[in-house]
């Protein structure tokens, strides 16, 4: 059983020699967070790795400055044309430089961008939470070129209209999703800061299916920063990506996840 097979609990995944995405959010980075590390690592043995980052908080934090409230929909940041530029500011800016940053110095050519450039990322304009991309495309060109010239990309979750007529607010799980579909992904594993999805009773889920999802969903269950992961994560799972939603705050977890640890929650 290779190690996609182990990660998904499945017996075979179709895209196996796709690369590898990780979906890294503000909340999981911290002082002893190793998931960088562990993405550096990879690099350095040859696995195609893309990391597609989120960074909620620190545009939260950044309105809470300028005097704007954050609104929040099933899950999604609310974005208006005043608050799409502290978005963009914050998450294209800030925090992908940052992270680009941290990955060369962990020995990792990193190159930054968002789904703005080379329109990697774009969606229709969202009719009820303002400038969002609520169903984005990702175009595999520009990232396929980054990783065949030996570079990790680090991609924002900024895109574009479909119309190139607005630059759009992209939740980053929901934008993870559409480039593990795009890539062909072997994998996508989503970063988060609980150990594993829970049941209506807190009881973890090691193997979520689609029907156990629709149920949870219905219910209520499943609700908030959770329902954009495992609706981008079934869309990936389905085009045959592996998909693992894990404690991104453990030790070595991205590490462990792609060596077949059995470990959060695994879409089947």
């Amino acid at each position: 059983m290779g190690t996609w097979d182990r990660l998904t609990g499945m017996n075979a995944t179709t895209n196996e020699d796709g690369p590898i995405v990780i979906k890294i959010g503000g909340s999981t980075l911290g002082e002893h967070d190793t998931s960088l590390r562990d993405c550096a690592e990879l690099h350095r043995e040859g696995r195609q790795v893309v990391i597609v980052h989120g960074g909620g908080a620190a545009v939260t934090d950044w309105q809470q400055r300028l005097g704007a409230e954050a609104a929040w929909v099933d899950g999604l940041r609310s974005t208006t044309p005043e608050s799409l530029e502290v978005v963009v500011a914050v998450l294209a800016g800030l925090i992908n430089k940052q992270l680009a940053q941290a990955l060369q110095q962990l020995g990792a050519p990193a190159i930054g961008l968002s789904g703005v450039d080379g329109a990697t990322l774009r969606s229709p304009i969202s009719t009820r939470i303002g400038l969002v991309g609520e169903s984005p495309t990702c175009d595999p060109s520009t990232l396929r070129t980054l990783l065949t010239a030996g570079l990790l990309p680090v991609l924002a979750p900024v895109g574009m209209a479909d119309d190139c007529s607005t630059t759009l607010n992209i939740n980053a799980d929901t934008a993870a999703g559409a480039v593990a579909v795009a890539l062909q992904a072997a994998a996508l594993i989503y970063l988060t800061d609980v150990p594993q999805v829970l049941d209506a009773e807190g009881r973890g889920i090691g193997c979520l299916d689609a029907a156990r999802q629709e149920q949870l969903t219905d219910a209520g269950v499943i609700a908030g920063g959770m329902l954009p992961k495992l609706r981008s994560g079934r869309a990936a799972q389905c085009a045959g990506s592996a998909v693992r939603i894990v404690d991104g705050t453990q030790p070595r977890v991205v590490r462990r996840v792609v060596d077949g640890a059995a470990i959060g929650t695994a879409l089947s």
